[in-house]
């Protein structure tokens, strides 16, 4: 394991894949990232400064490195004003309401069925 700047990466022979989804997910968070701090007139050092992490970490999420901790790229993001998940901050708190009440309605856990299931009539 290696120490690069506030996140460890596990240093393998096998990195571990992502899907192209995942990928292009990561690289677009990090370039709104990039553009609004760019817009916002920020350099790398305020940004990482105000995110209280190293500039090469912001370095990692403006590049959309997977194994940044989401809570970091998350503060960054909203430091700049990228929104996440909803278009307006004071929606969270009721769409996290909306999903734990669909939660409630469901099975504490979910297995897998033992047997297959036969609806061929």
């Amino acid at each position: 394991m290696t120490a690069i700047t506030g996140i460890e990466v596990h240093v393998t022979n096998h990195p571990r894949p992502y899907s192209r989804v995942t990928r292009e997910a990561l690289t677009m968070m990090g370039g709104l990232i990039r553009l609004a701090r760019k817009q916002r007139k920020m350099s790398e050092a305020d940004l990482a400064a105000r995110a209280g992490i190293a500039r090469s970490t912001l370095q990692l999420i403006e590049k959309g490195h997977p194994k940044v901790e989401i809570g970091l790229v998350f503060e960054a993001a909203t430091l700049v004003g990228v929104p996440l998940f909803v278009d307006e901050p004071s929606r969270l708190a009721p769409e996290i309401s909306r999903v734990n009440d669909k939660l409630a309605l469901l099975p504490q856990s979910v297995r897998r069925p033992r047997s297959e299931v036969k609806d061929d009539f």
